[in-house]
């Protein structure tokens, strides 16, 4: 059903197109309008979040299924542990581009919350002067607010290195305990790579890994908890 539009309506009209800019300068308007906004960020904010959750869900699958096989007997080979590795690092890039789109709304949900419901509870000033002007520049040009490197250290720390310390600790233990009558060499061996260089591959791969989650890098993500300390609730 076509929405009526009133005689001489002309969309292409300046004060047609500008119809919002009446909320910039009265508070009525503006704080009537706000909250619809604010529901559907979160709303979307959240639904980035259930993809994050459905990509993490497919690399818990994966490593189950390969610890499986892996183990169910003698005659499987260990490097469908190092499959898995590498099945994990797919998920992880996934991941990483869906956690940068998910803190960019995120932010803005943040950038609302901070100097718009904060404010209003307790008007003590607000952390962001131009405030609006830097939500409005950002949904009309939208940018990613955490660098790719810091997303993937944030992502690496949260889910995916413990999944890989579990099938790097599973491989160590399928090449040497889990086999007794073979050597490690002929366990750990890949087809056309010696044991010796999968072994220092492996081992090369887990130091950079660990050495990339842990480096200390400047904060840019926002709205996550963090601090050692807990904060005071209901003196």
């Amino acid at each position: 059903m076509t929405a009526h539009r009133p005689e001489g309506f002309d969309s292409t009209d300046h004060e047609a197109r500008e119809v919002a800019s009446v909320a910039a300068t009265d508070d009525e308007t503006f704080l009537s309008l706000i909250p619809h906004y604010y529901r559907g960020e979160v709303s979307q904010s959240g639904n980035l979040l259930s993809r994050l959750d459905l990509a993490i869900d497919w690399a818990i699958v994966v490593v189950t299924a390969v610890l499986a096989l892996a183990f169910q007997g003698s005659d499987a080979t260990a490097y469908l542990l190092l499959i898995g590795i590498v099945a994990v690092s797919l998920f992880l890039l996934f991941d990483v581009r869906r956690y940068r789109t998910f803190d960019a709304s995120r932010a803005r949900v943040r950038l609302l919350e901070e100097n718009l419901f904060a404010n209003s509870l307790d008007p003590e000033g607000v952390p962001f002067e131009d405030w609006r002007s830097e939500l409005g520049d950002d949904l009309r040009r939208p940018t990613v607010k955490v660098s790719y490197l810091e997303a993937l250290a944030r992502r690496l720390r949260q889910v995916y290195f413990p999944l890989y310390l579990l099938l790097g600790a599973a491989w160590a233990f399928r090449i040497t305990i889990y086999t007794p009558g073979e050597t490690w060499r002929q366990t750990a061996t890949v087809p056309g790579l010696p044991a010796e260089l999968v072994v220092v591959a492996v081992a090369a791969f887990f130091a950079a890994v660990t050495a990339f989650t842990y480096w200390p890098r400047q904060r840019q993500a926002r709205g996550e908890f963090h601090g050692e300390q807990s904060g005071d609730w209901k003196r």
